[in-house]
């Protein structure tokens, strides 16, 4: 498994890696104030690496959106 270049996201940080012949991402808080998230970084994946950096933040999404309420 290669990872990659880690990206920022809303005080997340998000690192795609080569999976088998597709590729996931896993994302961590950078900040103590940030919740963490639960799922796998399989969860996010995908035949090409854009695809699974946009899973991945749409899982920061909703789970910024969920601790707002």
């Amino acid at each position: 498994m290669a990872t990659m270049q880690a990206h920022q996201y809303r005080g997340y940080k998000i690192v795609p890696m080569r999976q088998w012949e597709g590729w996931c991402a896993e994302a961590c808080p950078t900040r103590s104030d940030q919740p963490v998230l639960t799922q796998s970084a399989l969860d996010t994946l995908a035949s090409r690496k854009e695809a699974a950096l946009n899973q991945a933040k749409r899982s920061i999404d909703r789970l910024l959106k969920t601790e707002r309420r």
